[in-house]
């Protein structure tokens, strides 16, 4: 399997709107990747057809050995990790579970572990070896509602790695987190992409991206403006279209910082 991600012309329509427009992108073996654009720039959109909760109006959708119209979607996710900070709006359930419980319930995917859900030793000792990765194994019984946000996230990430995905998504995951929760988010990328997990990360802040991640998708009102290498397409011009604001880019400890220029 070279191509974890094949996106060939795919469109696609809403309510006689076009939300995206003859999109191609592929995710290789080895590559970890950031999508950055604007709200409303069709990331989301991008994420949906990826995961086989959209289809696309035209073109072509191949994840992870899965051709769309094919094959499984359902087995295909079972293969992809999912972490966003949206999940929060399940936070009532997840409030009453503790942290264990949470991090087990990526098996299912479901919202918390049930009475009918069939948990493993062999489950067991891989939720305490995520909690021991994320230096999160303190917290394994505290309810999740006593977390802070930054432990929150932590959480939903190892809920995310419990199936051991070939890729895991991550939307936003640093959204709304201080920046000392941020950056304690951020050192466990370069842990994930160790295991040989492929990272799609998503984001408004270029200065999330860090080491870990070797290429980038810019998109705009439902295209793409430029993908490859992080390092050729972080340029002064390319974000000034991706965000419509005239801005300067430095790199500061292998990390990407940007700059608007206001007009004097």
């Amino acid at each position: 399997m070279d191509k974890l991600i094949s996106l060939e012309q795919v469109s696609w329509t809403r309510q006689g709107q076009e939300i995206l427009k003859n999109i191609n992108w592929e995710v290789n073996q080895g590559e970890h990747w950031a999508v950055l654009g604007l709200n409303g720039s069709g990331k989301t959109s991008i994420l949906n057809i990826v995961t086989g909760y959209h289809f696309p109006t035209s073109g072509n959708v191949k994840v992870l050995d899965t051709t769309f119209g094919e094959a499984s979607i359902p087995k295909m996710r079972e293969r992809i990790g999912f972490m966003s900070s949206s999940l929060e709006k399940f936070g009532a359930t997840f409030n009453k579970q503790p942290v264990k419980n949470i991090v087990l319930s990526g098996k299912f995917s479901s919202v918390g572990v049930y009475s009918n859900q069939e948990i493993l030793p062999e489950d067991h000792e891989r939720a305490d070896e995520i909690l021991r990765n994320l230096r999160i194994e303190y917290l394994r019984e505290k309810t999740y509602r006593y977390l802070s946000q930054g432990e929150k996230r932590r959480v939903l990430i190892g809920r995310a790695l419990m199936n051991q995905p070939d890729l895991l998504i991550m939307d936003e995951p640093c959204s709304g987190l201080d920046i000392l929760s941020r950056e304690e988010v951020l050192d466990i990328m370069d842990a994930i992409t160790v295991n040989h997990c492929h990272l799609v990360y998503v984001t408004h802040y270029i200065e999330e991206i860090t080491e870990a991640i070797t290429h980038v998708l810019l998109v705009k009102d439902g295209s793409i403006v430029a993908q490859g290498e992080k390092e050729k397409i972080l340029t002064d011009d390319r974000l000034s279209e991706t965000y419509k604001i005239p801005v300067s880019v430095r790199w500061e400890e292998k990390r990407p910082w940007i700059t608007i220029n206001r007009k004097k």
